[in-house]
C-alpha cells in the first residue's frame, strides 16, 4: 500500500510517500508562509526519491489542522486534487494526533500543544494503549490557564509535545511544579508535525478503511480566522 502524506498546518511544509512498513522518501522545510509555492515541487522531489509513480499511489493521507489557516487549506486543496485525480481515498489526519503519535511509547499522558498566536493554543491529550495512540481529551483552544486546569483536573503524569510547549514551556513548570506527580517535555525537534509522523496513523487507518471521499475532509478551525477577528473588532469599535 502506497501512502502519499502532505503536513502544510504549521510552519512547515512536509511531504512523505510510504508503504506501510517504512517511509520511502521524506522532506520538510520551514515554509515562511510560501506553502503554495513550495507543496508541488517537493511532492514531485519526494516522489522521485522513491522512486514510484503517482499512478502507485493508493492513500492521501493530510493534516487537516488546527494550525494556520492559509497552509492548511492549501494542503487540503492539494491533497484532495490528487485523490480526486488518481480516484483514490483521502485520510484526513489531525496536528495534534501527529504530535501524540510521534512521541512514541510512554505512561505519561501527552499533552499536544500547538501554538495559535494571539496568547493561545490548541491543545488535545492523548494515552499509548496496546500499541495504539488514544484520545482521552477533546481538542481545545484557548489560553494557558485554560490548559492547566485541563492537566491539573486530570491529574496524572504529562508529556507536553509541540511547538506551544516550547514557547510556553517555562510558564507550564512553573504552573505545574507542584501540582502534579510529575511532568515532562518532548525534544523540541518533534515540536511540529511531520508528514513522516502522519505516515503511521495514516497506515493504520488504511488498514481499517476509515478514509473519507474528498468532500468529506475540511481544516479543523477552531476559531476564526485572525483577518476576521480583526475585521470584526474595527467594525465594532
Amino acid at each position: 500500500m502506497i501512502i502519499l502524506a502532505i503536513d502544510t498546518a504549521t510552519d512547515s511544509v512536509s511531504v512523505a510517500f510510504g508503504d506501510g512498513k517504512r517511509v520511502l522518501a521524506h522532506s520538510e522545510a520551514i515554509s515562511d508562509r510560501q506553502h503554495a509555492e513550495a507543496l508541488a515541487p517537493m511532492t514531485e522531489f519526494v516522489r522521485q526519491q522513491a522512486g514510484i509513480s503517482f499512478r502507485e499511489i493508493d492513500v492521501v493521507a493530510v493534516d487537516i489542522g488546527p494550525g494556520l489557516f492559509t497552509g492548511m487549506r492549501v494542503g487540503i486543496a492539494s491533497a484532495k486534487a490528487i485523490a480526486q485525480t488518481l480516484d483514490v481515498p483521502l485520510i484526513g489526519v489531525t496536528s495534534l494526533d501527529i504530535l501524540a503519535q510521534a512521541v512514541g511509547p510512554i505512561d505519561d499522558v501527552v499533552v499536544s500543544v500547538i501554538d495559535a498566536r494571539r496568547g493561545e493554543m490548541y491543545w488535545s491529550m492523548y494515552r499509548q494503549q496496546q500499541g495504539a495512540t488514544t484520545q482521552v481529551h477533546v481538542p481545545r483552544v484557548g489560553p494557558l490557564a485554560d490548559l492547566i486546569v485541563d492537566v491539573v483536573d486530570r491529574g496524572q503524569r504529562a508529556h507536553f509535545v509541540g511547538d506551544g510547549a516550547v514557547r510556553y514551556r517555562s510558564e507550564i513548570e512553573e504552573s505545574l511544579v507542584n501540582a502534579l506527580p510529575g511532568f515532562g517535555f518532548a525534544d523540541e525537534h518533534l515540536s511540529r508535525p511531520t508528514a513522516a509522523a502522519m505516515m503511521v496513523l495514516a497506515h493504520q487507518r488504511a488498514v481499517n478503511e476509515q478514509w473519507q471521499a474528498a468532500h468529506e475532509v475540511a481544516p479543523m478551525y477552531m476559531r476564526q480566522p485572525d483577518a476576521e477577528i480583526n475585521w470584526q473588532t474595527r467594525s465594532a469599535s
